[in-house]
């Protein structure tokens, strides 16, 4: 092994990369209906890789972590704040749930074992995955009157039951989050992810990535015409509720210009695109259907657009339908209206504001015609608006600098926490306004998925070789206790969440669950699983409030043990 360790101590990054590709070979085994998940996966391996020895500056975690978290709030932001209000008290009683269910766990199992208020803190610090711990249980034993040996012996333990404990604090997480919880709900948490995005999206049904719909509400069809000298305009408005559109015609094997004035004669062939039961309600009026004529292919452009025109600020779509012209909207069909990144019904009575992204379908001359009038274009982009990200990752982690005292507590976001309220800040204020700040879907799932599983492996590299020294020298009690810290108190707030505070959905419930035990691998894993940001937006708000009732955690189980 000593080839290994020289090869590592050379390049760090070595082991960090094969960690992850091992890892998530590993997470991919399936044992029954178990399988670990890239995260867990990349955790282990990395535990076994440190056995070598390897170094890791711990900057690469604080980087790694922060492009995680960030990615994560930026990706939910405007979800979040949406979401924000009575409804979140649930998520309030379930972090504090857990705090107290830890609490008590961490003392109970402190005074069966006979752990000192060191072991005990450190215990919590790795078992509940709470770093901050350490520091506010160290500040704490130098208050208690100790001589400096004692100090210095006590504050040691803490970080010797934090080493032994931390790499099973994220694991046991994964396991309750991603396999007992689902269990116990009785659902996927892919099948509640898509149900809660249905139910988001008003009733519309939500198509994963690479699916398209086998009956697609627009549709173009090509007809020869039977009837004798009728006008376009007449057949575009034959029934005006569900508009059709004639966009080109073919005559005598020659394309004509198409005006609404235009009369059609039996065997012109014509291009009719519209709303699925329009054409087919209208292809009985028009003639045979044709196939494949040449010089009747045209294709139409799907564009989203920005309302910014003051004049249709605050009005229904039948006020606006009445108050635009005919010759507006022709050719034009909208396909969605979302605002915050939540889709809208289109119906009469719907309310559109500044700032909605309305989904417009047609042909390239109508579609550029009709944005212009409505506001301005979303261009589609690969790249990344980094002067944008780069703000938002120094302003968060400006913020997780800042300190707030509680008596001698210091309470601190800390810069996953900073970087996480940037981040919906900073997506909430992109969705409000798309010209600038752009962060391609591809982009965010890179960092979020890069981020959090290299985060977990510096942490298994840099921790993983003492833990495992700890366990020899001591024995597996410290380990032990570490087990039942980190699965109790996330078992009977499980059980609290799910019978008493009524949780239904399996992917809200694992967002909070893993939020309230600040517990950001089984969080990875829950978004993998969901495949969609559902769980972000309960696991924002108990991960804020686990940072600050975990922390607390350090001074009370000094006083009590």
């Amino acid at each position: 092994m000593e080839w290994l360790h020289e090869l590592f101590k050379k390049s760090p990054e070595i082991a960090l990369f094969l960690s992850l590709a091992v890892g998530y070979a590993v997470g991919k085994i399936r044992f029954g209906k178990f399988q670990l998940g890239g995260v867990a996966g990349s955790l282990l391996v990395a535990v076994l890789v440190s056995q070598v020895g390897v170094q890791v500056d711990p900057g690469v975690k604080a980087v790694l972590f922060a492009l995680f978290i960030y990615a994560v709030g930026y990706e939910s932001g405007p979800q979040f704040f949406n979401s924000l209000g009575k409804q979140s008290i649930r998520e309030i009683v379930l972090a504090a749930i857990l705090a107290l269910t830890g609490l008590a766990t961490v003392v109970v199992m402190a005074k069966l074992f006979g752990l000192d208020k060191g072991l005990a803190a450190g215990v919590a610090a790795g078992g509940l995955t709470q770093s901050a711990i350490i520091g506010t249980a160290g500040d704490a034993i130098t208050k208690l009157g100790l001589d400096a040996a004692e100090v210095a012996r006590l504050q040691g333990n803490v970080a010797v039951g934090y080493a032994v404990t931390y790499v099973f604090g994220s694991f046991g997480a994964i396991i309750v989050c991603v396999n007992i919880l689902p269990k116990l709900m009785g659902r996927s948490i892919r099948e509640d992810a898509i149900k809660a995005e249905t139910a988001m999206q008003a009733g519309v049904k939500v198509l994963g990535p690479e699916q398209h719909a086998a009956l697609p509400e627009l549709v173009g069809r090509l007809y020869e015409i039977t009837q004798g000298k009728i006008s376009v305009e007449e057949v575009e408005n034959l029934d005006p509720a569900t508009a059709i559109t004639i966009e080109r015609v073919k005559r005598a094997g020659q394309v004509i210009e198409v005006s609404p004035q235009l009369l059609l004669l039996p065997h012109d062939i014509v291009l009719v695109v519209g709303r699925r039961e329009a054409v087919v309600s209208t292809s009985g009026f028009l003639g045979k259907e044709a196939y494949a004529v040449e010089g009747m292919e045209l294709t139409m452009q799907h564009r989203e657009v920005v309302l910014t025109n003051k004049e249709f600020h605050n009005k229904s779509v039948a006020e606006i339908r009445t108050q635009t012209a005919g010759d507006v909207r022709h050719g034009i069909y909208v396909v969605q209206i979302s605002r915050m990144g939540q889709v809208l019904p289109i119906l009469p009575e719907t309310i559109v504001q500044v700032g909605d992204v309305v989904s417009i379908y047609g042909a390239e001359q109508d579609v550029k015609r009709v944005a212009d009038i409505v506001g301005y274009v979303i261009v589609p982009s690969a790249k990344t608006d980094f002067v944008y990200l780069g703000a938002g990752l120094v302003a968060g982690l400006l913020v997780g600098l800042l300190v707030a005292k509680v008596g001698s507590i210091p309470l601190t976001l800390g810069s996953g926490g900073g970087a996480l309220l940037s981040g919906l800040l900073f997506g909430w204020f992109r969705s409000r306004h798309q010209s600038f700040g752009a962060m391609p879907a591809g982009a965010v799932q890179i960092l979020k998925d890069l981020g959090l599983a290299g985060f977990v492996v510096v942490v298994g590299l840099s921790s993983g070789l003492q833990a495992v020294q700890t366990v020899r020298q001591q024995g597996f009690t410290i380990f032990g206790v570490g087990v039942v810290v980190t699965i109790l108190p996330m078992i009977l707030t499980m059980l609290i969440g799910r019978y008493i505070l009524r949780y239904d959905n399996t992917a809200v419930f694992a967002g909070a669950l893993s939020g309230s035990r600040s517990a950001n691998p089984a969080f990875g894993e829950v978004l993998d699983k969901a495949e969609n940001a559902i769980p972000t937006v309960p696991f924002a708000i108990t991960y804020a409030l686990a940072n600050v009732f975990l922390t607390l955690l350090g001074p009370l189980i000094v006083a009590l043990v």
